[in-house]
């Protein structure tokens, strides 16, 4: 199982209103925290072996600039290992791509982009507190192309207050126009800390109910087949099996990975770790040469089988029931093989050969599935 790096730029111009990463609109703190970045990175040389994906993620990546992001990928390269084909993705703001932003962040060895889309509808987009407009994005992705990205993965959102579904599937429509080689259209959570969530809570904005968001689920699924896409996961989609983002999948098979800046995650073995949530101590800390670690905690073998079941069947690929009997010593199909026929049954799984895999319907009902 080969690693990768997620790298967390914390900086955002504006807090869109149903976000609840963590980000600051701090960025003339930028220059201290790369500095801090490269000196964390420090910490970690010669921890783990080679590596084989960079995600710089965030917060708003793109904020960096080119310089800056061409300095992180320096520094990652001085300090640790990687194979020739390392996947390096970057998230982007559509408001920030400009033809030479993103002629600079391929020149700089970035081959995979994540463009913030979210919506091609105006509406809804100023709903959502975005910073940019359905043309600013379409805009975005034009430059992307342009400048060389062969690799462009588009995000979107559905289930935001007012949508429906003919105005959900134009966005879909329009994201398919530009042939994306990958999309993820992530289902609207209402945070309670966040401005829409506090809207949601005082009754000013109403989300769609179950049946709806149900509808949206299903209409993206066989849409997005329909155009050649795989489901590949409970919210992403790739333009054939060699578009799936590999950084992500490693997040869904327990393989180990490592997060380098503020409210980072990482995790090896059966230890989970994470960073502190507030820059200024991540600044503070690592400036003291002290690692910025905020907490950790070891999973139990039974924890990480649970995950491992969770995880697998969020994904196409399902579980392996064999690699998961030599792995956690339990046989699925002796334990909980009538629960199993009912499921089938169900049209929530199918299971051939030594795979179980989630239907349609299954991926719909991923969260709650794993209490079997």
């Amino acid at each position: 199982m080969i690693p990768g790096i997620y790298i967390h730029i914390p900086f955002c111009l504006s807090k869109c209103g149903y976000c609840d990463f963590y980000s600051v609109t701090e960025a003339g703190k930028i220059p201290l925290f790369t500095t801090s970045l490269i000196r964390e990175m420090e910490m970690y040389r010669g921890v783990f072996d080679r590596f084989d994906t960079i995600y710089l993620g965030g917060g708003t990546p793109s904020l960096l600039g080119a310089d800056q992001t061409g300095q992180l990928l320096d520094a990652l390269h001085r300090t640790f290992l990687f194979f020739d084909d390392t996947e390096v993705t970057i998230e982007a703001n559509p408001g920030d791509l400009s033809p030479e932003m993103a002629s600079s962040l391929y020149t700089a060895g970035i081959g995979r982009i994540s463009i913030g889309v979210q919506s091609f509808d105006d509406g809804t987009l100023a709903l959502l507190g975005r910073r940019h407009s359905a043309t600013e994005a379409i805009t975005a992705i034009e430059n992307a192309r342009r400048a060389g990205f062969g690799n462009v993965g588009l995000d979107l959102i559905y289930g935001v207050p007012g949508q429906n579904i003919r105005s959900w599937l134009e966005t879909i429509h329009t994201a398919l126009s530009f042939a994306p080689e990958h999309l993820s259209c992530y289902q609207l959570t209402l945070e309670p800390s966040t401005p829409l969530g506090l809207r949601y809570r005082s009754g000013e904005i109403v989300p769609p109910d179950d049946a709806l968001l149900c509808e949206f689920f299903m209409k993206t699924s066989e849409t997005l087949e329909a155009a050649g896409y795989v489901h590949y996961e409970v919210s992403n989609f790739a333009r054939g099996d060699e578009w799936m983002s590999r950084h992500n999948r490693k997040y869904w098979d327990h393989t180990p990975y490592l997060g380098l800046g503020p409210a980072a995650h990482s995790f090896s073995g059966n230890r989970r770790w994470w960073n502190h949530r507030c820059l200024d101590r991540y600044i503070e800390e690592v400036g003291r040469k002290v690692s910025p670690i905020g907490g950790s905690e070891m999973l139990t073998g039974e924890q990480l089988r649970l995950e491992s079941l969770y995880l697998g069947l969020r994904t196409k690929r399902g579980v392996d029931l064999d690699e998961f009997a030599h792995r956690y010593g339990c046989d699925l199909l002796h334990e909980k093989g009538e629960l199993l026929r009912t499921m089938q049954r169900e049209d929530l799984i199918t299971i051939t050969g030594n795979h179980l895999r989630p239907t349609r319907a299954g991926l719909l009902l991923s969260d709650s599935l794993p209490l079997l």
